[in-house]
């Protein structure tokens, strides 16, 4: 053991690897027989370790030194990598887990800040991770008590998907959790009630009737359904064209026809539900009554919020 050989095309020496026989000490371990075994062309050994236990390795394992015991100290299982005590980063290896994860073991570790994390060893090793976390980007802000559009930030809702997520009481009195970044560009300023509102508001809904579309006359605009218009389709069975309309919620059946423009027609004279409800709606709201360039919307009185 312990003798050198030869480089091919240098001066340089290396070590030669140990040999491997009955009696040889790698660790705590003691070559006590071969086997009949083989991993690789390589020989098994039973190995004693000198807490009493045994185990088997070949050949190359031994040669390497990467298994020195039996498990007793190193919690690591033959054929392993231990890392006990070595540091990567600010992480230091504690002890092997059970998990298996991207093929390769996973390590508890602890971080110089304190905390604890489960980290696959070839992100160890490949330098992946050096950290917990706290080395991340953006670093982690101290956002509790901080009041953000209608939020407040009640705890720490830890890490996913690589940004800090922060728990918060929305001014409508709900709870909801939200990223850090969100937080500070203000794309986030509520539970979703603020959008739901500024939504009810812009587009003036009214049992989920939107006064604001009936005002821009959306429903004439040209659709991009089979006919070009809003409401008209047709039928892939029989070929023929249908004409419905939807108000407060509830579709309703204006026929069926031959030709497109019948179809059509029917839609128009269906759109008087729409005209009901505006002129129900400017008599209720009267600073309402009037679109967005000033002209007011001609509709037929006599008609409540339902329609006929």
């Amino acid at each position: 053991m312990g003798q050198t050989r030869e480089h091919p095309g240098t001066s340089l020496r290396k070590p030669d690897r140990p040999r491997i026989g009955v009696g040889c000490r790698v660790g705590k371990l003691t070559v006590t027989a071969p086997t009949d075994q083989r991993k690789n062309h390589y020989t098994i050994w039973l190995c004693r370790c000198d807490c009493g236990g045994e185990i088997l390795l070949d050949t190359r394992c031994l040669q390497r030194g990467t298994v020195t015991d039996c498990g007793c100290v190193s919690k690591v299982k033959p054929g392993r990598r231990d890392i006990s005590g070595r540091r990567f980063g600010r992480l230091t290896a504690l002890r092997p887990t059970d998990e298996i994860r991207y093929g390769t073991v996973v390590w508890r570790c602890v971080c110089d800040c304190g905390e604890e994390v489960d980290v696959p060893l070839h992100q160890l090793t490949a330098g992946y991770r050096k950290s917990c976390g706290c080395l991340s980007h953006p670093a982690l802000k101290d956002f509790i008590g901080r009041r953000f559009g209608r939020l407040t930030v009640t705890a720490y809702a830890g890490k996913q998907s690589g940004m800090h997520r922060w728990k918060c009481r929305c001014g409508c009195g709900k709870e909801t959790i939200v990223g850090q970044t969100l937080l500070q560009t203000g794309k986030t300023k509520s539970c979703g009630c603020l959008q739901s509102e500024i939504y009810r508001d812009n587009l003036k809904l009214i049992g989920g009737t939107s006064v604001t579309l009936l005002e821009a006359g959306k429903s004439r605009l040209i659709s991009s359904n089979t006919s070009g218009y809003t409401g008209v389709y047709q039928n892939r069975r029989n070929g023929r064209w249908v004409a419905q309309i939807t108000f407060r919620g509830k579709t309703y059946y204006l026929g069926s026809y031959d030709e497109k423009q019948e179809a059509i027609k029917a839609r128009k004279c269906g759109e008087e539900l729409h005209d009901d409800f505006l002129a129900w709606y400017y008599e209720n709201h009267p600073k309402s009554g009037m679109t967005g360039g000033g002209r007011r919307i001609a509709v037929k009185e006599g008609a409540g919020p339902h329609g006929r």
